[in-house]
């Protein structure tokens, strides 16, 4: 099978999606940079700004489950144009916002946007496209993505600067409908299935039997929890820097390190050429993380420890993202991947959403340790789940 950088059309889809989906999750970072700037504007206190994120990852995660139908019977390219679409009215709200209410609903727009244009959709269109390579084709794919919040955190601090957080938003509305929009209509290929004929020397593969609905519910408790982290200490990673003793400047510039990092991590699973599968990889990354909030935990605000966690962490997270993505590719086959994904978004971001308000509320309260051993307890248990999910694979994934 030819790598999936080698075949134009598929190249070309990768380029697409990877403009979009860094535009998409970059812009969507806005909190996470100038939320102490939001808050003053908006009579609104920091906790409840972070709150944004609740909003948003829940009204995706009610949205993703009524999204299969119109995946499998449209394809992804439709759904993530209307998705696109609805996005833009999201930040022009937000630009307009005076109060918790217009400030929530925006975020409450740009969450049904989000269900509908970010990370599920994506690789549910790699998935119709790429067939047998798509999980080559996530990895690809999220190798560039990863620099969303090394691209969009010093940009979005620099253009708030310049002309303020609303003109801000306004920019991003433009980028949405005057790049994004423009590449889906017309460079992303209409519903294209290119299953490639087996090799004659690869083995032929037997259509996996439908997992055990428990073996569906580990899958999101593994996910879950490792995004619970992932998104929650996204959020307020600079926060949290702050209170170890950096500067803002010191905790942006540390944070954006982070992205670069994360790429490494996913060149190296993309690089591994499908020698181990989408569980390997979560187990081995999941370990990282422990590591990660004890050494943070116990540096005392030393900035080698600092440095140290971002990199451990930043290893162990960027992986994590590639498993997230691709484990569902290990016991669901490609006509079952989209609505098993659509429905495993559901609750994925359901955690997602309540992550940033609570390690948000226990930074404030408790100091930065608080929020650091809840994320050591559910990555933690997220391997032990890991662990579980792994003596679960099916027969002719555990031959490979």
């Amino acid at each position: 099978m030819p790598p999936v950088i080698a075949d134009p059309s598929l190249l070309r889809v990768l380029i697409v999606l990877a403009i979009t989906q860094l535009i998409a999750w970059g812009t969507l970072s806005l909190p996470a940079v100038i939320g102490r700037a939001m808050a003053a504007d908006l009579a609104m206190d920091l906790t409840a700004i972070f709150a944004s994120t609740s909003v948003l990852y829940m009204s995706m995660g009610l949205c993703s489950p009524l999204l299969a139908r119109p995946f499998v019977k449209h394809g992804g390219r439709r759904v993530m144009i209307a998705g696109t679409v609805l996005a833009a009215p999201g930040y022009a709200l937000l630009a307009a916002a005076q109060g918790p209410l217009s400030y929530f609903a925006a975020w409450l727009l740009l969450g049904i946007a989000g269900s509908a244009t970010l990370s599920t959709a994506s690789y549910i269109v790699l998935n119709e496209i790429a067939g047998l390579r798509a999980r080559s084709a996530i990895g690809a794919l999220m190798l560039v993505t990863g620099l969303s919040s090394s691209i969009f955190w010093p940009l979005t601090s620099a253009l708030s600067a310049q002309i303020g957080w609303r003109s801000t938003c306004l920019v991003y509305a433009g980028l949405l409908l005057l790049v994004s929009l423009p590449l889906f209509v017309f460079l992303l290929p209409r519903r294209v299935h290119d299953h490639l004929p087996p090799s004659s020397d690869a083995p032929a593969t037997i259509p996996a039997a439908m997992p055990a609905r428990s073996t569906f519910y580990l899958l999101v408790g593994a996910s879950g929890l490792n995004a619970f982290v992932a998104f929650g200490l996204g959020a307020v990673l600079i926060e949290l820097l702050k209170a170890e003793g950096l500067s803002t400047a010191e905790a942006i510039g540390f944070g954006s390190m982070l992205g670069v990092i994360q790429i490494s991590a996913r060149a190296i699973d993309f690089l591994g050429g499908g020698r181990w599968d989408g569980i390997t990889t979560a187990i081995v990354a999941g370990l990282a993380l422990p590591v990660a909030m004890l050494l943070l935990m116990l540096s005392g605000g030393s900035h080698a420890a600092i440095a140290a966690f971002i990199l451990i962490y930043g290893l162990g997270s960027g992986a994590l993202a590639v498993a997230r993505a691709t484990m569902p590719l290990v016991f669901y086959d490609n006509e079952a991947f989209a609505r098993a994904s659509a429905q495993i978004a559901m609750p994925l971001n359901l955690l997602s959403a309540v992550s940033a308000p609570i390690l948000v509320e226990l930074l404030l309260r408790y100091g930065s340790n608080a929020p650091l051993a809840l994320s050591l307890v559910c990555s933690c248990a997220a391997v032990v789940i890991l662990l579980l999910l792994r003596r679960r694979r099916p027969a002719q994934v555990t031959a490979a």
